[in-house]
């Protein structure tokens, strides 16, 4: 009833809402957009006036389409409530009142949304060669509806190179794209990896899941059931026109549920806000040395905005910062830590990135208590000062005094001035070797825009801003040196999983300290923002030369992704805004140079 009403009250012509009842006929008849309880049944000279004044003069026109004034919100399985209302075109939200309806079609203009994304028909899009399509009301859907985010597009595609570099580890896998949606993530998974992975897409509502059901199809990707595509001489499946070329499985099931239920090696949690609710499942049956990547999108809680659901969502005191970025990822992998260590496994990060719409950690699973001892024991509590934002971790076992900081704002200024956060993780963010064989993936599969960010974050990982390191005398080299790391960890782990019996705690042990020994030197914790700090009155250098200067007095620097003006540094902040001073030109000097050169040209 809901949707013939929204139907018939969209018309571009009265004549059009007159055919509806058939006015020349003879005899009583009733009012399309009323129910016989309000306006009853009479003859068409009458009906035509009430349809004239009361529907169509207070009609709101969007785009050459005329929204009626719908009489009621009627169903047969609930009593008539008379709500006067108007149903919007873009969208399946009912409105009462036409100043109101007004505004929510502006809103709609503002976003870009016009007539070509709310045709009848889907919108197809295509993102790293595979095609969804999506609801007229991708961007503003109701609960019933699936939601589809452009804006997620360097998510997705880190996510699908972390599940790429693990394909080369093991072969196949078991993953889960647990939150579905439009299935576009599981997608591309199962399109490019074929059969490395097997797929798993799981969604809680029946929209979603036919929507995924119908986007497998317009993708020649066969849904767990149906039939099974040629295959190559290698085995691999072959793309022919309206065959197969992969298979996922799709289950309309809570991420709970089916987490509980079945071991999985690579398991991705995107829910809408925060995904506490789900890491516990995702501990308990993911497999030894499997991957778990958490996207967090809670932007208002992870970025200090509302401290009280950060408090109850991730149990953790934080304040507005100059690095408060950094200290959303810290927070999400303290809570990530907590949830593995409840099922007896430790964590090693192996990305972390947050940018404005989300913040992403990649996390490798690490299985028995000592590993969750050693976890747990890199959860620390953060002493920030609230004047000149110097921070520095709190070791274990340490008594808190006023000199913990190595600024001297306690003893210049009256009252305290330092708090503590957290806690927070204090260890490594980042793992170079998986960071330098995530970019070969994005070289492999075309993802340009993602490689310059890759390239960053290996950077920052090492701590330097030596190009050589991330391109290397050329790329052939590249791709020499991330085959050989490959191929020596393929051997670590088809030894330990080979013949299917599973090894000692010993021979595990082993395997996990070769794995480690890939990381690099760990980079030092947070980042100083070069604007926050700048000396008033004085011109600061160019960013990149302050690097070189920081490098030069003996530091460790480089740029990092979480903010562009900012230095991740082992300086303290004295010893930052000393350098910084040194090489400040005060601001009449600049002039005056200025207008010199000025003469000196006429």
């Amino acid at each position: 009833f809901l949707l013939t009403e929204r139907h018939i009250s969209i018309q571009t012509k009265l004549e059009g809402l007159e055919m509806l009842v058939d006015l020349n006929g003879a005899g009583r008849k009733s009012c399309p957009l009323c129910p016989e309880e309000k306006f009853k049944a009479c003859y068409s000279h009458k009906l035509r006036r009430h349809l004239q004044n009361l529907h169509w003069k207070v009609y709101v026109e969007f785009e050459g389409r005329k929204m009626k004034h719908v009489d009621t919100l009627h169903s047969p399985h609930r009593p008539v409530k008379h709500v006067a209302h108007y149903h919007c075109v873009v969208c399946s939200v009912t409105i009462a009142r036409k100043t109101d309806m007004i505004s929510h079609l502006k809103r709609h203009v503002n976003k870009g949304e016009t007539e070509a994304s709310y045709s009848g028909a889907y919108e197809i899009m295509k993102e790293l060669g595979t095609n969804v399509q999506l609801l007229p009301n991708h961007t503003t859907p109701q609960k019933s509806d699936t939601y589809f985010n452009r804006k997620m597009k360097t998510n997705r595609q880190l996510v699908f190179c972390s599940l790429a570099v693990l394909a080369e580890e093991r072969n196949p896998l078991e993953c889960l794209d647990a939150f579905g949606a439009t299935g576009i993530m599981g997608l591309q998974w199962a399109k490019h990896l074929r059969n490395a992975v097997k797929v798993t897409i799981t969604d809680i509502s029946d929209t979603c899941v036919k929507m995924i059901k119908e986007n497998c199809q317009l993708n020649h990707i066969r849904v767990d059931g149906g039939s099974r595509g040629p295959r190559g001489p290698d085995g691999a499946s072959v793309e022919v026109e309206g065959v197969p070329i992969a298979a996922v499985e799709v289950a309309k099931m809570d991420a709970n549920v089916i987490m509980h239920l079945r071991p999985f090696d690579y398991i991705h949690l995107d829910p809408f806000g925060t995904a506490v609710n789900y890491l516990d499942a995702a501990f308990r049956n993911v497999r030894n040395l499997g991957i778990i990547s958490v996207t967090s999108t809670d932007t208002g809680s992870l970025y200090s905005k509302s401290p009280n659901v950060t408090l109850r969502h991730y149990g953790c005191h934080i304040v507005r910062t100059e690095y408060y970025k950094e200290l959303a990822a810290r927070m999400v992998i303290a809570t990530v830590a907590r949830a593995a260590a409840r099922c007896n496994k430790g964590i090693e990060v192996l990305l972390a990135v947050a940018l404005e719409h989300f913040v992403l950690v990649v996390v490798r699973v690490l299985r028995g208590p000592t590993q969750a001892d050693e976890s747990a024991k890199k959860l620390r509590k953060l002493v920030h000062c609230q004047w000149c934002e110097e921070r520095v971790f709190l070791k274990l076992g340490n008594m808190i005094n006023v000199y913990t900081l190595p600024c001297n704002c306690h003893g210049s200024l009256p009252g305290k001035t330092a708090v503590q956060l957290g806690p927070l993780w204090s260890g490594p963010l980042f793992n170079t070797g998986f960071l330098r064989r995530m970019l070969s993936a994005a070289v492999q599969h075309s993802m340009d825009d993602i490689q310059p960010l890759v390239k960053t974050l290996i950077c920052e990982s090492e701590c330097t801003t030596l190009k050589s390191l991330v391109h290397g005398p050329s790329a052939l080299t590249n791709q020499v040196e991330c085959g050989v790391v490959i191929k020596t960890l393929q051997n670590l782990i088809l030894g330990l999983f080979s013949a299917g019996k599973r090894k000692t705690g010993e021979e595990s042990g082993n395997v996990v300290k070769k794995l480690k020994s890939d990381a690099s030197l760990e980079h030092p914790p947070f980042y100083y923002s070069i604007h926050r700090h700048s000396i008033r009155g004085m011109n600061m250098p160019k960013l990149n030369k302050f690097l070189q200067y920081l490098t030069e007095a003996g530091f460790r620097v480089s740029r990092t992704h979480f903010d562009p003006t900012g230095v991740r540094t082992d300086a303290t902040l004295e010893q930052f805004k000393s350098v910084l001073t040194k090489y400040s030109v005060p601001t009449y000097a600049t002039a005056t140079q200025t207008s010199v050169s000025t003469e000196k040209t006429v």
